[in-house]
């Protein structure tokens, strides 16, 4: 085990990883942007570097300005966090040569599944089913209108090296695939600096069902249950819970027997997600893997008893999966992700936080970088908190959450705790009748916004 890991994030994930990595008994260091300096995550940690401006691609994003503050720190291990340099295979290839362990999966794992493209072609080797659509990275529109009338419309266009909503256009004519083919082009060019671009079906009343996946250096790769994650805009996700509504036994088990063989098949190591479109008829297409931890690990860890951030550090120095395979899940977990912006026209809200009360009590669990008197810089996602329950079964975790919402109380910005406690009340919501068109079906009118800008 190593002795010392460098936070490689901000924001609340920074301080989930110190949590974990304090229980363990090991040190932390925080690295910084200027507009950081009072963050939470600098506070708590044991050491503290700043690493540039605001910028992120000055700072969080910067890999020389990281490592040199794991050399004048002595950090022996490096833990990502999820965006920023999470899933850049560079940045394990470097610290390898630097001598320190990175904390997640190895580099060719990176590269290959966070490809799309590539992932594909891996996942139709493994005998998962994959969302019809292009085979390689389209070049030009003509190619891409040839894909489009061979599986029919709606279409949607994806970024071939990113996530996170960007770079993503649906089309549902030849007209609107032309317009849409340079917007998502430059967005992913923006977002990632490589405007390739693929092309699939898109499914108007689909589910976005995710698994979450966990492997050890010495090849035993296990999947727990899956994560519902169809409350989304723009493609980003707002509620996340587990188990499924629409998930029954018979089809959980096949999708983590499924998911398992095409980990294994990869050689997965550490933590990692499987995302699927799911239709109707319970018919599962393989989207793409995320491999890093997720934002919404919790409802995951609620319901299972596990820390899965301490079994990541513990996979990196070299331990063993500790849990048992088949390990039994108990209750229903919900998550809401507390964002700084208005709730009606979604913009960003940062600013200095004047009063804040955060719940608690049984069943709650906030994971949260936000404290009174700190200033939300413009600069970054405007995530402050996710609020985590959990209960017996799927009606009381929803209560629950409701209460725990109600007694949040944030003075000074805005948040979207209005939009979350009008979806928690939605009856097709309490039904779990509820699919990725669920803001544009049921609360675009009532909020007056347009969920699709």
């Amino acid at each position: 085990m190593f002795s010392k890991i460098l936070i490689a994030n901000r924001g609340e994930i920074a301080l989930r990883i110190i949590r974990s990595a304090k229980e363990l008994g090991l040190k932390t260091v925080a690295v910084y942007s200027e507009p950081d300096k009072s963050s939470l995550h600098t506070i708590l940690a044991d050491e503290k570097v700043c690493i540039g401006p605001g910028k992120a691609s000055e700072s969080y994003l910067s890999i020389p300005n990281i490592m040199s503050a794991a050399e004048i720190t002595k950090a022996d291990a490096i833990h990502p966090g999820y965006g920023f340099l999470a899933e850049n295979p560079r940045f394990p290839e470097i610290c390898e040569s630097s001598g320190i362990t990175f904390i997640g999966p190895p580099a060719f794992i990176m590269r290959l599944m966070g490809d799309k493209n590539k992932a594909r072609q891996a996942m139709k080797r493994a005998k998962l089913p994959v969302i019809p659509g292009s085979d390689q990275i389209i070049d030009d529109m003509n190619e891409a209108n040839k894909i489009a009338e061979k599986i029919g419309y709606p279409v949607i266009l994806k970024a071939a090296s990113g996530g996170g909503g960007k770079g993503m256009r649906i089309a549902r004519s030849s007209t609107k695939l032309e317009e849409q083919f340079a917007i998502a082009q430059g967005e992913a060019k923006a977002a990632f600096g490589d405007p390739s671009l693929y092309l699939e079906k898109y499914f108007e009343a689909a589910r976005h069902i995710e698994v979450q996946i966990i492997g050890d250096k010495k090849g035993r790769v296990m999947a727990f249950a899956e994560r519902e994650c169809s409350i989304q805009r723009k493609h980003q996700k707002l509620v996340e819970e587990t188990p499924s509504p629409f998930v029954d036994e018979r089809f959980r088990k096949k999708l983590i027997r499924a998911v398992e063989e095409a980990a294994l098949s990869i050689g997965y190591q550490s933590l990692g997600t499987f995302e699927f479109l799911v239709d109707e008829k319970k018919r599962y297409y393989f989207m793409e893997a995320n491999t890093r931890v997720q934002v919404e690990h919790p409802i995951t860890e609620m319901v299972y008893g596990i820390d899965l951030i301490r079994e990541q550090i513990n996979l990196a120095a070299g331990e063993n999966i500790s849990f048992p395979h088949g390990l039994a899940m108990n209750g229903h977990s919900l998550e809401c992700r507390i964002n700084a912006e208005d709730a009606k026209t979604f913009l960003p809200s940062p600013g200095k936080i004047d009063f804040l009360v955060l719940p608690g009590g049984t069943g709650v669990r906030v994971d949260t970088g936000a404290y009174c008197g700190w200033n939300i810089p413009p600069n970054y996602d405007s995530l402050i908190a996710k609020i985590v329950t959990i209960a017996p079964n799927r009606m009381e975790a929803i209560i629950r959450m409701r209460t725990a919402l109600e007694m949040t109380t944030v003075v000074g910005i805005k948040t979207n705790i209005p939009l979350h406690l009008e979806l928690l009340s939605n009856s097709a919501f309490i039904k779990g009748d509820y699919d990725i068109q669920f803001m544009e079906k049921h609360l675009a009118k009532s909020q007056g916004y347009d969920t699709r800008k």
